[in-house]
């Protein structure tokens, strides 16, 4: 089985400037064209048999965009949800910074933000979906999981078996594509956080911009 790993399109709190995580914006116009490139590529050199996304409307829009032109159904995960950062969803970053300081030496891994989840808890939950993503699409040739950065990262420890506490993350672009394979227990990358699709789309908003 191969997995492709798909995040969402550029989203408006990208250009507010806000943190996202559970804070549920849209895709901006610009990350619409992103996700519509995506889509061309994967439909042409990774067809899936099923997409799994996220509920969260800037992960579901770009799916819902990849399944427009694969035609291949959507099915929704609120586990494949971003990091729950509690009372930071939403505010400004300067403004968080003045409310919510990080803890001197940063936050503990097993220390839950005010209203939201700790790492430890974001990555058992990646973990979980992972597990129950896999064993229900048992039989399939391709999967398409659509989501977010911070969830990616930690689909991609899991598969890579990395332990619980780590200081390895996998950054992944607008619309970035990572490709993974399972065989006989056998597992291989191959190829992480491919956003080659996105060269025409900047093109074009270069050639607004002049």
């Amino acid at each position: 089985m191969e997995i492709l790993l798909i995040r969402h399109g550029e989203s408006e709190g990208d250009i507010l400037r806000v943190h996202e995580g559970r804070a549920d914006l849209l895709l901006t116009d610009h990350g619409r064209r992103q996700a519509r490139e995506m889509a061309k590529v994967v439909k042409e050199k990774y067809m899936p048999e099923v997409i799994w996304s996220s509920t969260l409307k800037r992960a579901r829009e770009t799916a819902e965009i990849l399944s427009q032109e694969t035609g291949i159904a959507v099915i929704e995960d609120e586990k494949l949800k971003e990091f729950n950062n509690g009372v930071l969803a939403g505010l400004p970053y300067a403004e968080a910074k003045l409310r919510y300081p990080e803890p001197e030496g940063g936050r503990k891994h097993h220390v839950p933000i005010e209203d939201g989840e700790s790492e430890l808890e974001f990555r058992f939950r990646a973990q979980t979906v992972f597990s129950k993503i896999l064993t229900e699409s048992a039989g399939r040739k391709r999967i398409a999981i659509v989501s977010h950065g911070g969830m990616i990262s930690n689909l991609l420890r899991a598969f890579l078996n990395l332990p619980v506490s780590n200081d390895i993350y996998f950054p992944t672009g607008d619309t970035g594509i990572h490709l993974l394979k399972v065989k006989e227990g056998q597992k291989t990358v191959l190829f992480l956080n491919d956003c080659g699709h996105l060269a025409k789309v900047d093109e074009e908003q270069l050639a607004a911009q002049n």
